[in-house]
């Protein structure tokens, strides 16, 4: 992919999860400031982590600021009264947001994440490939639930960070064979289709059912 392509598509990306990050953050009241720390921690979180695992220093959110910018931006909107309104005023409105934008955003940051690998690791390692891809797409997830006092997506929610995975699988297996454009595009579809579908369908992996044990204990 080009240049240009490749930065509008880490601008939708950035957007998405600045979004989503905000979001959370009036959902837990925050004021402006704190709305738009987690739109930014949110949007240029894993591509942080990214960095430093590849030693890529310093990481290129701090070399070039549009992302981090462009993250204030969208959470500084999604603060404006009319906003929060339409957001909250239906719960359901607020959940079918929050899934499209986090989809999104986990999507373009996946693919993201394994683009950048692959052009600081000469031998393509699948594994760096795959784990450099899957913490550039739920890191600012992770970061923003924990300063929000949630528990993280990647550990409860259905097929999050699972979508993740078998998207970096996709998207490595179509690069190596069809070229770049053909796995970024059909890694990006493919975590956004499942991560749509999970909700659709409430797909989920195993829990413990450790409550329910504790719980039936305490009973008797």
């Amino acid at each position: 992919m080009s240049g240009t392509i490749m930065l509008v598509f880490e601008l939708i990306g950035t957007i998405a999860f600045a979004a989503s990050g905000a979001i959370v953050a009036l959902s837990k009241k925050m004021d402006i400031f704190g709305v738009a720390t987690l739109g930014v921690v949110t949007a240029v979180g894993g591509g942080v982590i990214r960095d430093l695992i590849l030693g890529n220093t310093p990481p290129a959110t701090f070399r070039n600021p549009l992302y981090a910018l462009v993250a204030i931006g969208v959470s500084i909107v999604v603060f404006v009264p009319w906003v929060r309104k339409i957001l909250f005023h239906n719960p359901k409105v607020y959940e079918i947001v929050m899934l499209i934008m986090d989809s999104l955003g986990l999507g373009i940051f996946t693919v993201v994440g394994i683009q950048v690998a692959y052009n600081s690791d000469e031998e393509h390692n699948t594994f760096l490939l795959i784990f450099v891809g899957m913490i550039t797409g739920v890191g600012g997830g992770v970061i923003r639930d924990l300063l929000a006092g949630n528990t993280p997506f990647i550990l409860v929610k259905h097929f999050y960070a699972s979508a993740s995975l078998i998207g970096s699988v996709v998207c490595i297996v179509l690069w190596r064979y069809l070229g770049s454009f053909a796995g970024i595009s059909g890694g990006t579809l493919v975590i956004i289709v499942l991560r749509l579908l999970a909700a659709r369908y409430h797909w989920s992996l195993p829990k413990s059912e450790m409550k329910e044990l504790m719980e039936s204990q305490t009973d008797k």
